[in-house]
């Protein structure tokens, strides 16, 4: 009976550890010395990116626009999920890259701006931030809730439902017009297209990659309430708006971009 009641125990336990995420060390918890000051810093460039980073920003997005929490956000693409993968191979450029250069990739394509060099200060304090965030999880481990959640399509994306669901989800704080809310220091509430947004090379200008991210995250404080199916809805209707041109692209492709494009 003892060894019954045992295995139950045990069994429990993992159920429990399998729902719980990485948490990362309390701000309050940066040490007084020069690496905490590196990481405070580097944490002030990642929420609130237009003041201390904005020599190479190109709209008023910041880093936690998307990295919720500032960066430490189960399945928001948590930075403590990814310092210890990179080196990566990305397979849309078939190349392996380093977590500087994938900094310089959200620059020029998420915040729509100019890549800082590899030994720029910013560039040093946002992966002095990030390692602290990433104390404690052992490298080349695919922690849970890193990245995004997987999303299961069970037919075409609908840009009715989409609209539909946008403006009774969405709306009140991204706007009717997809614009955002803003304050002195920045969006408070992120554009979701116009020429504020992400350009058309972000990784968010995707349709699934969108959908993946609005499964898990919003509405805000609402995780996980839409449907799969719903998601891809939102993205779809997301995707359809103009935002800025990729970068990387000729003025004739910006121009004549496929439209749904792919999944």
């Amino acid at each position: 009976m003892k060894i019954i009641i045992a295995f139950i125990l045990a069994f429990l336990m993992h159920l429990n550890a399998e729902d719980t995420f990485f948490e990362p060390s309390k701000y309050e918890n940066i040490p007084n010395d020069e690496y905490g000051e590196i990481v405070r810093w580097g944490r002030n460039i990642f929420i609130n990116t237009g003041t201390y980073g904005k020599r190479y920003v190109g709209n008023a997005l910041s880093c936690s626009s998307c990295h919720l929490n500032e960066g430490k956000k189960a399945y928001a693409i948590p930075m403590w999920g990814a310092y210890g993968m990179y080196p990566m191979y990305k397979s849309d450029s078939h190349k392996v890259v380093d977590i500087r250069q994938k900094i310089q990739s959200c620059f020029k394509y998420s915040m729509n701006g100019i890549a800082p060099t590899v030994d720029a200060p910013e560039m040093n304090a946002l992966v002095t931030y990030i390692h602290w965030l990433s104390k404690g999880v052992p490298v080349g481990k695919q922690m849970k809730g890193r990245g995004l959640i997987k999303v299961q399509q069970s037919k075409a994306p609908s840009t009715i439902n989409g609209e539909k669901l946008y403006k009774n989800k969405c709306a009140l704080c991204h706007g009717l017009e997809g614009k955002g809310q803003k304050n002195e220091q920045g969006y408070v509430f992120p554009p979701l297209w116009g020429n504020d947004s992400f350009n058309r090379k972000s990784g968010l200008n995707k349709i699934r990659t969108m959908a993946r991210y609005i499964k898990a995250n919003m509405p805000l404080a609402s995780d996980f309430s839409l449907s799969d199916q719903d998601s891809l809805d939102l993205a779809y209707y997301i995707w359809i708006h103009d935002r800025p041109e990729d970068p990387t692209s000729s003025m004739i492709t910006n121009t004549f971009q496929a439209k749904p494009g792919s999944l």
